[in-house]
């Protein structure tokens, strides 16, 4: 199942002209483009599909659908535990 998860931008890069972010989903931080949200910046949260910042969110629509996503058990497919 491929589902866009919510997430806070806790940095921004940019490099050769693209931007991308590191992005905190509860514990874990992954990497994600944010070509489709160029307004994007840190302390926003957004919604990460495949790698890419799909929207920009509130925190209370983030937190909302994060909860839903774990009381539903979907965060365990999306968001494996690295060790990144």
């Amino acid at each position: 199942m491929c589902l866009a998860i919510p997430g806070k931008i806790v940095s921004v890069e940019e490099a050769n002209g693209l931007r991308s972010a590191r992005i905190q989903f509860g514990g874990i931080v992954r990497q994600a483009s944010l070509d489709f949200v160029p307004e994007a910046q840190v302390g926003d949260y957004v919604m990460v599909h495949v790698g890419y910042a799909i929207s920009r969110v509130d925190a209370a629509e983030a937190e909302r659908t994060y909860q839903l996503l774990e009381e539903m058990g979907a965060l365990e497919e999306e968001l494996p535990e690295s060790s990144d």
